[in-house]
């Protein structure tokens, strides 16, 4: 599936979108009520949303995949910025209220009802595709590690998560935020937090800051490793961060030493690339056993 081509005028669509009607009454004239269950927190901020489009760089080029556009203010800044949206909404109450903004549009919109947890969202659209959205926050990480996994078939990722989260995202190694999503994330793009938002500009407030974090993937990882071996080598390091390595990583049969890592080190004190030494000392002592 591709996103068509814009049917009307570049003027006239901006023209259709200024004249849509305010988000607030979307919501209201919809009853579209946030679920905490799908982890709704709806931004309606018009200014913040234009703030994130921004942030994600050249939208008009290629393809945006949207995931939770919910009433539509992302998607709003998104088509007025130029870009050609495929919106990807589980709520069904909410795709009926993106049919004024999909006729507005002009074709530069399509939305798809579906679970985006359970999609392969590369096959909506050919390259460049990029990903900008606010993420529902009960699937934002399951969903990041499913797209890291195929990073470089992303131009960008811009996305909205828990500050907690983006705290880890962007994490350097010695800081108590610096874990295995920060290994993982660092390895394979380009990690850097936007700006942060305050619970008090969605609808309703979630009981947390959030903050938007871009990611860039690298045309290679940052050092030579497998997704699995270093999956592993994180959860053990990490899964006892307070023990040395020597400790730490005896369940995988791993002697830190082996690939020059002084054992007493805690997983907090590696670096990205000295993770990756441990993933293909891990995977050498695979092929030998």
């Amino acid at each position: 599936m591709t996103c068509a081509a814009a049917t009307a005028e570049p003027s006239a669509a901006a023209l259709a979108l200024a004249h849509l009607p305010p988000l607030r009454e979307v919501i209201a004239r919809h009853h579209l009520a946030a679920h905490r269950r799908l982890g709704q927190h709806f931004l309606l901020d018009l200014n913040l949303t234009r703030r994130i489009v921004r942030a994600a760089g050249a939208v008009h080029e290629g393809v945006v995949i949207e995931v939770g556009p919910g009433p539509g203010g992302l998607t709003r800044s998104l088509l007025e910025a130029g870009a050609c949206v495929i919106a990807i909404e589980k709520d069904r109450r909410c795709i009926e209220a993106l049919h004024e903004l999909t006729e507005a549009a002009g074709g530069a919109l399509t939305v798809i009802e579906g679970d985006a947890t359970a999609l392969d969202v590369r096959t909506l659209a050919p390259p460049p595709r990029r990903i900008v959205a606010n993420l529902p926050y009960n699937v934002a990480t399951p969903l990041l590690i499913g797209w890291l996994r195929n990073a470089t078939d992303f131009a960008s990722l811009t996305l909205m998560f828990q500050k907690e989260v983006a705290d880890r995202l962007v994490a350097r190694p010695g800081t108590a935020a610096y874990g295995r999503l920060s290994v993982i994330a660092q390895w394979r793009c380009e990690v850097h937090c936007a700006f942060g938002l305050d619970a008090r500009a969605f609808t309703p407030p979630p009981k947390v800051a959030s903050a938007v974090v871009t990611l860039t993937p690298r045309p290679l990882p940052l050092a030579e490793a497998e997704w699995g071996t270093l999956e592993r080598v994180t959860a053990a390091a990490f899964g006892q961060r307070r023990k040395m390595l020597r400790a730490s990583l005896r369940a995988l049969g791993l002697d830190p030493a082996a690939c020059g890592i002084e054992p007493t080190r805690r997983a907090e004190e590696l670096d990205v690339e000295e993770f990756c030494r441990l993933a293909r000392l891990l995977a050498a002592t695979a092929a030998t056993s």
